[in-house]
């Protein structure tokens, strides 16, 4: 059974999750719209793997006695200067997401809460993992400068399965 407490951060990271999957829908469209389909089908696989991690959490909630509530989520940006901004947009919100992950499993470990701190390590793993192949795109996007955006949106694709820990 949960807590409260438990709970209620859970509830909160199912909307961190649903906007995850909305932003990520609304930077696919915009680079579809600019012409690079790579970028946007990288995004639009980020999308769906952030709308199943909001499902995982609905269902351990409701799973452990929990009641999984879905809320509205606040509309995400529609446009970027850039793809560069765009990435380090995305790497910002892993980041934010990081951070969330980290406040619940904190919070697991105050109520005593060691089942959903367990858990909750596949997603910890899963956000080192995000970071670190958000960071290997800015990178390569810091290498290429403002040119070579074909072969760089062309190639994005096996970056995402460049390595067996690569997330997907």
């Amino acid at each position: 059974m949960l807590s409260t407490k438990v709970e209620e951060i859970l509830n909160a990271q199912v909307e961190k999750e649903g906007y995850s999957s909305l932003l990520y829908l609304a930077m696919a469209s915009w680079a579809e719209n600019k012409g690079y389909p790579g970028i946007s089908k990288w995004l639009y696989a980020q999308a769906d793997e952030e709308k199943n991690h909001m499902l995982e959490f609905i269902h351990y909630i409701n799973d452990r006695g929990g009641k999984a509530l879905i809320s509205g989520l606040k509309k995400p940006p529609q446009n970027y200067q850039g793809i560069k901004q765009l990435f380090n947009d995305v790497m910002s919100h892993e980041q934010f997401i990081s951070a969330s992950i980290n406040d619940i499993v904190g919070l697991c470990v105050e109520e005593r809460d060691f089942t959903t701190q367990n858990w909750l390590q596949a997603f910890v793993a899963e956000q080192i993992e995000e970071e670190a192949s958000v960071q290997a795109i800015l990178d390569r996007l810091n290498m290429i400068g403002d040119n070579n955006m074909y072969m760089f949106d062309r190639d994005i694709l096996s970056m995402r399965s460049a390595s067996p820990d690569s997330a997907e």
